[in-house]
């Protein structure tokens, strides 16, 4: 019998959840696509609803996670700041150790 988990980070404050999974994978999106909204499509979800997990967890983190380019010639757009870089690589490196931690909990009944 194996054991499942899953990993996210919580607000040192009042112990909510913060940036887990979900929003990981938005931001490689936006990291990809170079835009929210794009990124809210490729994860079948509305651009308000994109927005407002970014908003969350930057208030909940208390740093920016993105640079927001608005309208303009080219439609603006949104690249991470070194803030959502940086979390987008403790959140890989903490998947990892959580992984390679779960592969050794293997029991028999």
């Amino acid at each position: 019998m194996k054991v499942n988990g899953k990993i996210w980070t919580i607000s040192d404050k009042d112990g909510r959840k913060l940036f887990g999974k979900g929003p990981y994978t938005l931001l490689k999106f936006i990291d990809e696509t170079g835009s929210l909204n794009q990124a809210a499509k490729k994860m079948k979800m509305s651009y308000s609803k994109a927005f407002n997990v970014i908003k969350d967890c930057e208030e909940g983190i208390g740093k920016a996670l993105l640079i927001r380019e608005i309208g303009g010639a080219k439609g603006g757009g949104s690249e991470l700041t070194n803030e959502g870089k940086k979390l987008m690589e403790i959140y890989e490196d903490a998947e990892r150790r959580f992984e390679e931690f779960l592969e050794t909990l293997d029991y028999e009944i």
